[in-house]
């Protein structure tokens, strides 16, 4: 069993190896349709293939009125490849191919015609050591009619701010293939701008989609789209606004979804422009007030009125504040929302005040039983604001007083008090409840101690049931008696009472072992998720028994220096709001739960991160109302992360090429493949210049969502703002449109893409992605340059020379620069040399300057004394200038390459002689042993010298010796 699992294994691995490196040809998946006279891309890809990164191709079509002939349309590697139907489409760039990358490209076809119509195949020719796999593919394309049609009778409409305006487009189509339409408004600032402003569009998904100024409008209902019946779209704006003014007009668009599950738009329509002029109204806003009586007696009932005056008051959005005597009674909001102030809270809710809209200019106050504190002059006044909820006024008119006058009056009546409570703790508030018989109106009331001139001061709680209740609170129970005293008109004493008070039970100290602890279930939550804060307070006393206060504590992140105070629970149960922002007091919930607060806040926002603490407070009964509590303590924090909504944002990185001709027009496309739904988009177009440039990447203009231009500082000046445009094609295709280019525009370019989005309170910036680099290069005219555009590989040994060719033949340099360059083909290349006009050779590294010889005829460069480091690829770059005037710059002319040498160096022959240089031990021993020998050979030969001197002077007789006398006189001896 064992040998046929291994037999089984090594045949599948067989068949593995045979499906590597075969070679697969992919086309766009058809059949496909597209409308006459629109403009189609058709793209092909080849994958497995062997031999150059860069692979031809070559696209043919077999038409339907002879569907087994091929008819050759363009190949990117013959130009001679088109058949004669197709050969002045293919010079005029009628029809082209464009390399998206090395083994993928698009054929362009930019006006498509009826006899487009076909089954179009894309072959690759053979780079494979050998045929495997498939060469070529097939689609078809359907050429249909164009039907679709939009219809908008041009207007001029003038406005007035705070009007409404209803525009309509007529959208039609009757295409047979199953398509679906989109429908938007768009607005042109002026007759002479270029970049329209989405206003609100209906997708091809039947979804609304408003411009990013107008996402507010649309979100209040201000801005809405209609479709009525089959082909009419109506286009309603209410609330006008000045920024409103400008060219308005509907941009139909019909999609069709490809057999490969993409959506393509087909086909757009324009209509004519409706100029739209919104003037803004005048400030004309007059308030009056007025009462029905201003002349009352204790008891009766005051009615106030407040008129607003303006033109289409009906329209726009008042804010009314209610004043007594220059402080604040209550506010009424543009929804007719009424908050009191404090101290007329608790009037309100007993039915004695009522504050109300009427009507959009009608708004009234009454106060029922009104007593002598309502004495005084009152005011209205008036805030326009821009819409609901706005902070800031547009103006504010404050109305002119009117007096209004109270008179008390006398009653006879009989009164009973009661404590309310037989026992009381050390602290506690003794409440003491006085009722009132035969009160036909208020009186003042006068508390007192039994002690003489101690007054404790009064509060009336209303009339119930023909009777009148007061009641007394002291903030600390002390035993003895206590009474009160009814006072009628001048002072007139007309009842009194009196009871015991009982004597209160001792508390222990309030202010030991207080401690809260603030937990919280989940420290990170999503955006619009909820998340709940837990303060547990523990003492060691009973804390039911005493009153207590929880304040919530929240410091932003990134940290501030210090916490503020959102809101805090009182121990009567009533909330106070601190600094809390607008959105905090609609969305957070406050419980307790015997010794447990608890914070709620639903629907987190960003602003809602940061860190969290809770206060608690304990307080004497006795001093409950004088705000000084007996004992206080803060919790531990908590932490809080809101996670924004996660980026889907995709940008499509493919790599692409541009060539046009100078002074022509051109335009960079940066394509989103996907991202959320109702985000808006900020692009930051930036170049990365060629080489030998090597600078840094350039900043070309940036367009924030809400299409504001921003351009970097070498694109600031104003001829190149007129060049470069930022320009959205459609809901995910931006262009960088370059006008009139020219030859210092070559270079690298690609987009940053940042997904933004509306989140309750403001926007947030979800991602960015960048795009791939679109590599932008100028196709001048070669004149008569004749550059070598051989590709050569060619070996020199180190130590030798090597000449390598730019031009083919000499050429005049009177108008001509050349500069050599070493480094990869499809990588950064670093100048070695560069011949300047008039015969100036500039060497960016010096040190090669005694290696490099340039012929300045045909550019030829010579390398001497070839070193290891030499080996690379080559090419040289050849430049005609031709200055315009005396004084003026040089203008480019003509720009040509040569092809690339690939330089192998090779080690030098080894012989006897480079081994003994290649050994300095047997090269020193070589030099200094002739020396050596020499030294040796001249001591031996002066020995022998010496010696044979000596043994000749012991050879010569005695009596041959002779004494040299006198004058040459010679005596034998």
């Amino acid at each position: 069993m064992g040998r046929v699992q291994c037999l089984a294994a090594a045949f599948l691995f067989f068949l593995l190896g045979l499906s590597t490196g075969q070679r697969v040809v992919t086309v766009q998946k058809g059949p496909l349709y597209r409308v006459k006279g629109s403009h189609v891309t058709l793209w092909c890809k080849v994958s497995g293939y062997q031999g150059p990164s860069e692979q031809n191709f070559q696209w043919s079509i077999y038409l339907p009125s002879a569907p087994e002939r091929e008819v050759q349309i363009v190949s990117t590697v013959d130009p001679s490849f088109p058949y004669a139907i197709y050969t002045q489409r293919v010079r005029s760039r009628g029809i082209y191919v464009e390399r998206v990358q090395g083994d993928a490209v698009l054929l362009h076809i930019t006006e498509l015609q009826d006899r487009d119509a076909g089954e179009y195949e894309c072959h690759t020719p053979n780079t494979d050591e050998r045929y495997f796999g498939s060469y070529s593919a097939k689609t078809n394309l359907s050429v249909i009619a164009d039907t679709l049609s939009a219809f908008m009778a041009p207007e001029v409409i003038t406005r007035t701010e705070g009007d409404a305006v209803e525009l309509t487009c007529e959208v039609s189509k009757s295409t047979a293939q199953h398509t679906h339409l989109s429908v938007g408004w768009y607005r042109l600032q002026g007759s002479g701008e270029s970049h329209a402003e989405e206003v609100l569009t209906l997708s091809k998904d039947f979804v609304l989609r408003p411009g990013p100024s107008y996402a507010q409008r649309f979100l209040a209902g201000d801005v809405r789209l209609n479709k009525i019946g089959n082909t009419m779209y109506k286009l309603s704006m209410t609330g006008l606004e000045p920024s409103d003014s400008g060219q308005l007009y509907c941009e139909a668009a019909e999609w069709i979804e490809d057999p490969d599950e993409i959506w393509k738009d087909i086909s757009r329509k324009q209509t004519g422009r409706t100029s739209l002029a919104v003037t803004s109204q005048g400030k004309d806003l007059s308030v009056d007030i007025a009462a029905a009586e201003t002349s009352l007696s204790e008891g009766d009932t005051l009615q106030l009125n407040c008129m607003v005056g303006a033109q289409k008051g009906s329209s726009r959005h008042f804010q009314v504040l209610w004043l007594l005597n220059s402080m604040k009674v209550a506010r009424v909001d543009p929804h007719g929302v009424l908050i009191w102030e404090k101290e007329y809270e608790e009037r309100a809710k007993l039915g004695q005040l009522r504050a109300f809209k009427q009507s959009n200019t009608v708004y009234v106050l009454t106060i029922y039983e009104v007593g002598l504190k309502d004495n005084g002059t009152y005011h209205c006044s008036v805030s326009e604001v821009k819409t609901p909820g706005d902070f800031h006024s547009i103006q504010t008119k404050l109305s002119s007083g009117i007096q209004v006058d109270m008179k008390p009056i006398e009653s006879r009546m009989c009164l009973s008090m009661s404590a309310s409570t037989p026992q009381v703790l050390a602290g506690d508030a003794l409440i003491l409840l006085c009722e009132v018989q035969g009160a036909t109106s208020p009186v003042s009331v006068q508390w007192a101690r039994e002690r003489p001139g101690t007054v404790w001061g009064w509060k009336s709680t209303g009339r119930l049931g023909g009777e009148q209740h007061w009641q007394r609170s002291s903030r600390t129970a002390v035993a003895g008696a206590a009474g009160m005293v009814l006072r009628g008109k001048g002072g007139s004493e007309v009842a009194w009472g009196r009871i015991s008070v009982p004597a209160p039970r001792a508390l222990s100290s309030a202010g030991l072992g207080l401690h809260a602890t603030l937990r919280s279930r989940i420290a990170t939550v999503r955006y619009g998720q909820s998340f709940e804060l837990v303060c547990q307070v523990s003492a060691s006393y009973t804390l039911e028994e005493v009153p207590m206060s929880v304040g919530w504590l929240f410091q932003p992140s990134p940290p501030t220096g210090h916490y503020h105070e959102l809101v805090r629970v009182l121990p009567s149960g009533t909330v106070a709001w601190g600094a809390a922002p607008p959105h905090f007091q609609e969305k957070a919930q406050m419980t307790k739960a015997a010794t447990s607060f608890r914070l709620r806040i639903h629907n987190a926002v960003a602003a809602d991160e940061g860190t969290y603490q809770c206060e608690v407070e304990v307080w004497r009964r006795s001093t409950l109302t004088l705000g000084q509590p007996a004992a206080t303590t803060r919790s531990n924090a908590v932490g809080i992360k809101v996670m924004l909504p996660e980026s889907k944002l995709q940008v499509s990185t493919k790599e692409s090429s541009v060539e046009i001709a100078n002074g022509a027009d051109t335009a960079i496309e940066c394509r989103i493949v996907f991202a959320q739904n109702n985000s808006q988009f900020a692009i930051t177009w930036y170049l990365l210049p060629p080489p030998p440039a090597d600078a840094t990447t350039l900043k070309i203009v940036r367009a924030n969502y809400s299409s504001i231009l921003e351009y970097g500082a070498e694109f600031s000046s104003p001829a190149q703002k007129s060049r470069f445009l930022s320009q959205r094609v459609s809901s995910n295709i931006f262009w960088l449109r370059i006008l009139s280019a020219n030859p210092r525009d070559q270079g690298r370019y690609y987009c940053v893409v940042e997904e933004w989005l509306w989140l309750v309170d403001r926007w947030y910036k979800l991602g960015e992605g960048a795009s791939g680099m679109t590599t932008l290069e100028f196709k001048l005219p070669e004149r008569e340059l004749h550059p070598e555009k051989t590709n050569r590989s060619i070996s020199a040994r180190e130590g030798e020379e090597v000449t390598l060719h730019c031009l083919l033949w000499s050429a005049p340099a009177t108008r001509l620069s050349a500069t050599w360059f070493q480094g990869e083909e499809s990588g950064h290349a670093r100048p070695l040399l560069t011949l300047h006009h008039g015969n100036a050779i500039e060497y960016p590294q010096e040190s090669l300057a005694g290696r490099l010889h340039l012929h300045c005829s045909n550019f030829s460069l010579m390398l001497r004394s070839m070193e290891k480091g030499d080996a690379g690829v080559y090419h040289c770059q050849v430049q005609e200038c031709q200055q315009q005037s005396e004084g003026k710059d040089w203008a480019l002319q003509a720009l040509t390459h040569s092809g690339y040498t690939q330089l192998t160096t090779v080690p030098p022959e080894s012989t006897v002689f480079s081994r003994i240089c290649s050994s300095p031990p047997l090269l020193n021993f070589i030099l200094y042993l002739p020396l050596v020998l020499i030294l040796l050979l001249a001591l031996a030969g002066f020995c022998c010298y010496f010696k044979f001197r000596k043994s000749k002077k012991g050879n010569i007789p005695g009596d041959q010796l002779m004494e040299l006398q006198g004058a040459g006189e010679v005596k034998k001896t």
